[in-house]
Formats: C-alpha cells, structure tokens, sequence
C-alpha cells in the first residue's frame, strides 16, 4: 500500500508520469503475491476480500478481519508518507479529474478487469489439474506476473482521470490523512461493484470442472 501511495507522491513531487506509478504499483502486487499469497491470498484491497466472500472461495467470518488490516495498513502508511514527504499528500490522493459518472465507469472498468483475472488466476486447483507438472511456487509466480501485469495496465488505462484507486482501502488511507474527500463515494463503492460483476462473470463464464463433466457423461 505505501508503495503505491509513495508512488503518487513521487509523481506530483517531480512532476513525472503515470507509467512510473503504474510499473512500481504492479511490481509491487506481484511481490506480494508471491511472497504471501500461499499464506492469506495477498487480497490487498476490500473489494476482492468481499467479492471472494460472495462466490465462497472464503468464509464470511474472515471478511472483518481481512478488510480491517487492509485499512489500517493504508491508513498507517498514509500518515507515515505524510511525515515524510509534507506539503506533497496530496498526489497519493486519489480524485477525478473528469465528471463524478466517468469516473465512476473508470472505476468499474477497471476492478471489473481486475477482479477476473484475480478469480481466474486464483482458481489454482484447476491449473494444477490441467498441468500435472507444475508445481505451486510456479502458481504463485504466474499468479504474481498476471495480476501485476493487470494492474499496470489498468494504471495506465484510468490513472489520469480517476487515479485507478481499485481499492477501497487504498483511497480511504491518503484521503484521511490529507483530509481530502473529494469524490470519495466513487473509491467506495465503484471498486466493489465492478469486482463483484468481475468474479461473477468469471465463475459464470469458466470451463466446467473436467471431472465433473466425465461422471455427467
């Protein structure tokens, strides 16, 4: 989270682009997610927490616990970057730049995207049935490369119009801290929706389970 705030930051600091905002914050996710993924998932963000919740590829009773780290590290690494890098918060803040309904499609468009590939990507039984040979830090890996491919691409598509947030937790943080909450409904509430329609999309859309489909037969 720090390193995706750090990086908006850095931009409005010495008036760089979005690309540097979007490599580091996607090389950061694939980080992650192969470090910690096998350990919590690396959900990073509210929106794939509760998406994942809907479609149950985890408990409900996990969801509090999961969404209230999530906002405590965004919300603990807004402030950390504030001391740091003060009068410059406001660059980690993400607020449109184009009317409140573009920027509410942006939003939705792009954790759409991201939330199918995160459910798609996270459907590693499957991968590992179909590929007998691979083994699961190689899971991890692919994981890692394809979500933070997303990301970056996602940066690049959103960023200047609406900051390409997908996360709740990571708008509530520098918004917070900077006491800036211009638009913040859009970071609220656009992620979730579009995650949400992303996982139901994918579960909708996937091959049927091999095994399944030879005992129908």
């Amino acid at each position: 989270m720090s390193a995706a705030i750090g990086a908006a930051i850095e931009k409005e600091k010495s008036q760089g682009s979005v690309v540097g905002c979007a490599v580091i914050s996607g090389v950061t996710v694939m980080i992650i997610i192969c470090s910690i993924g096998h350990i919590s998932g690396a959900h990073l963000n509210p929106a794939v927490t509760i998406s994942f919740a809907v479609i149950k590829h985890m408990p409900w009773k996990n969801v509090p616990v999961y969404i209230g780290a999530q906002v405590l590290a965004s919300v603990s690494a807004a402030f950390a970057l504030k001391l740091i890098f003060h009068p410059f918060m406001s660059g980690g803040v993400t607020v449109p730049s184009v009317g409140y309904g573009q920027a509410f499609a942006a939003e939705f468009m792009v954790s759409f995207t991201l939330m199918f590939v995160v459910t798609a990507v996270a459907d590693g039984t499957r991968v590992v049935r179909e590929f007998p040979g691979i083994i699961m830090v190689q899971v991890r890996l692919f994981a890692g490369i394809v979500v933070g491919a997303t990301v970056m691409i996602n940066i690049l598509m959103a960023g200047a119009a609406t900051g390409s947030s997908m996360n709740p937790a990571r708008t509530l943080g520098p918004a917070i801290a900077a006491h800036n909450y211009k638009g913040i409904w859009i970071y609220l509430t656009a992620p979730i929706l579009g995650s949400l329609c992303g996982a139901g999309a994918y579960t909708v859309l996937k091959l049927p389970d091999r095994n399944t489909t030879m005992q129908e037969e």
